[in-house]
């Protein structure tokens, strides 16, 4: 199974990517994370460190395919996910695509593309272009990470086109939503009810999910020392099981730019309204 994970720059694919990869081989599986991003940060809390990329690699060898081996470019990290960075071209150069299909390219020269149970590709930001839409060429499921928020959404929206795009093509499915980090759903469930698709989990709201990246460790791993945390982990091993059970997806229909920014314009009226029809009762009751 090949999971291409999207969402809005910053809100926090990379962490929850990592966190599924370890619920994922906690359910028995081998798993490789690859990381599609220049900054090539996305397994730093598998390893603990910024391995080297592979087109770092490549370059060291001349692109010569037959001097690189796994070791230089697969590395291990925290509960046995093996981790690939595929690093990027120099910023205002290049394409990021080329990045991803080399990374293929190279994997399957070493026979490891096709050694594993799951492979999760981590992809920077919106979906903008075709080349950053390349992981969606190898994936069997997307999973968008979002918030309740207002940018968030309208990315998801943009990476729910893509989707639709691409399964004209791929055999590929939206397995669903994740609300990372946020204490409400609401205008997510708005959301998925104009434009319907599943919502695998709502992550709850706590420091720890930001701390973990800082520490360079998974929320499993720090909560070996951190009892307490082990209920956060049965969030990802809840979306875990949703995905080894090998869901239908969707192929969703995305609102027009016009249609989403009315949606959540509206809800954010309705609500302020709300609020203000509150407020006002409350003055009367006092003035009363």
């Amino acid at each position: 199974m090949k999971l291409a994970v999207y969402g809005k720059g910053g809100i926090g694919k990379s962490t929850t990517s990592c966190n599924i990869s370890i619920a994922l081989a906690r359910r028995g599986k081998k798993v490789l994370q690859i990381g599609c991003d220049p900054k090539h940060d996305s397994t730093f809390t598998l390893t603990g460190f910024l391995i080297p990329t592979i087109i770092d690699t490549l370059q060291s060898k001349d692109y010569h395919y037959e001097d690189v081996w796994p070791e230089d470019v697969i590395y291990q990290g925290y509960g046995h996910v093996d981790c690939v960075e595929a690093g990027g071209p120099p910023a205002g150069a290049g394409c990021g695509g080329y990045v991803v299909g080399e990374t293929v390219k190279l994997l399957k020269e070493l026979n490891a593309f096709y050694e594993y149970d799951i492979i999760l590709f981590d992809v920077l930001g919106d979906v903008v272009c075709g080349g950053f839409a390349a992981p969606l060429n190898y994936a069997d499921y997307c999973i968008i990470v979002t918030d309740n928020g207002f940018d968030a959404l309208f990315a998801a929206n943009r990476i729910a086109a893509s989707v639709k795009e691409k399964s004209r093509t791929h055999p590929l499915r939206l397995a669903g939503l994740i609300g990372n980090r946020t204490s409400k759903r609401d205008l997510i469930d708005k959301y998925v009810e104009a434009c319907p698709m599943p919502v695998l989990e709502v992550l709850p709201l706590i420091e720890e999910v930001r701390i973990s990246r800082i520490k360079g460790q998974t929320l499993f791993e720090m909560a070996e020392q951190e009892s307490s945390l082990y209920y956060i982990c049965d969030f990802y091993l809840n979306i875990a099981d949703q995905l080894l059970t090998q869901p239908e997806g969707v192929i969703p229909r995305e609102l027009s730019d016009r249609e989403l920014f009315n949606l959540l314009s509206d809800f954010y009226l309705n609500m302020s309204n709300s609020k203000n029809k509150q407020a006002a009762n409350s003055l009367d009751f006092y003035l009363v």
